[in-house]
């Protein structure tokens, strides 16, 4: 009942709900971002939704486009603007997710969608966390996010994805909120971002 019917309509009515309160703020970190990054705000990638339909994901842009002398991508790290690291110590950086929660890609709450180069990767029990529709925050991201390993990462994953009810969610949604505060579980420790996943795992 809840995960077929009340969770999409939850879903539904709390992005449509955060849109609008958020939208000055939007707007402030959109402008920064776009004067930061030389006009280009926000960062959209295609990823694995349910059942590994891929979809376009939104977020804001925290990392320029510089490259090196050979015209290579720089670094994460190296890439990471002052205005960039901050929208994404806050987590702000998700909120155009809220986007794909209301046009019906992502919820609010389930397994982050990863790289779509990562599908082909898995074994069975790590691409269940495919069954459901992917979330702006989930059970790893309350226990570790970047800070734990993709064994424990997938391990969450799929625990939640068969336990899945309103209580866990509300759980879930008020531990995210703790986490954003105390600003846990960012980065992986020395990095911008967790290390690649090659299913050696």
């Amino acid at each position: 009942m809840y995960k077929q019917f009340l969770k999409p309509i939850i879903d539904f009515l709390l992005s449509l709900l955060g849109l609008i309160l958020l939208s000055p703020l939007f707007l402030i970190v959109t402008l920064l971002l776009t004067i930061a990054n030389g006009g280009k705000p926000f960062f959209i990638q295609p990823r694995p939704g349910r059942n590994s339909k891929v979809f376009h994901i939104i977020k804001f842009k925290t990392m320029n486009d510089k490259r090196d002398a050979q015209g290579n991508l720089l670094s994460d790290a190296a890439r990471l603007t002052t205005v960039g690291k901050w929208v994404r110590k806050t987590s702000l950086d998700e909120i155009p997710q809220l986007i794909n929660v209301l046009i019906g890609d992502m919820s609010l709450i389930g397994p982050r969608p990863l790289l779509t180069q990562y599908v082909h990767l898995y074994n069975e029990f790590q691409n269940r966390r495919h069954e459901v529709k992917p979330g702006i925050t989930g059970w790893a991201q309350v226990n570790g996010r970047n800070a734990i390993s993709w064994n424990e990462k997938f391990a969450l994953d799929v625990w939640y994805v068969d336990h899945i009810c309103l209580s866990l969610d509300i759980k879930i949604l008020f531990k995210t909120l703790l986490k954003v505060i105390k600003r846990e579980g960012i980065n992986a420790a020395d990095a911008a971002t967790i290390e690649p996943f090659n299913g050696n795992y």
